[in-house]
């Protein structure tokens, strides 16, 4: 692809990749194109065919090999895996005791509108008192005073 108009055959293979794109959406297709365009500007200056080849495929493959970083950066805030759900949105919330909790029994709380079974990790803790949820098993939470709580929290299954 010496000839002059080598350029104008990457933007067509550049532009086949983006409608190719435009219809997959995977983002894979755009790395090509991308590739495609660097490559147009590399024979528009005068590289040759190699040059032109190795440009596109160093190109392509590296925006390929980086692009879940990109994506990642770009669309995620602060690399948060998401918004917490189920277990995981309790842990360290605070919640009411709405039955007493025995030094060693087990009682109630209650955490947004919702009872749960409880058991406290630290003595015997009275109704009204608001405690924070250390960690999850199963159907009951192991809650601890507020004044008492350092803000540790234990995933589930992790002993205390």
């Amino acid at each position: 692809m010496d000839f002059p108009a080598a350029w104008i055959l990457w933007l067509i293979a550049g532009l086949i990749s983006v409608v190719l794109e435009i219809k997959l959406s995977g983002f894979v297709m755009l790395w090509f194109a991308v590739g495609a365009a660097v490559s147009a500007l590399g024979a528009a200056v005068g590289l040759g065919l190699s040059g032109q080849l190795s440009l596109f495929i160093a190109v392509s493959v590296a925006l390929f090999a980086a692009s879940r970083t990109i994506f990642q950066n770009a669309l995620m805030r602060g690399g948060d895996r998401g918004p917490k759900v189920g277990a995981e949105a309790m842990l360290g919330a605070e919640a009411t005791v709405v039955q007493a909790l025995p030094a060693s029994g087990s009682g109630t709380v209650r955490i947004n509108g919702e009872l749960w079974a409880a058991r406290s990790v630290e003595g015997a803790i009275a109704a009204g008192e608001t405690v924070r949820i250390d960690s999850v098993e199963g159907l009951k939470l192991r809650v601890r005073k507020v004044q008492d709580a350092p803000i540790v929290v234990h995933r589930q299954g992790e002993k205390t």
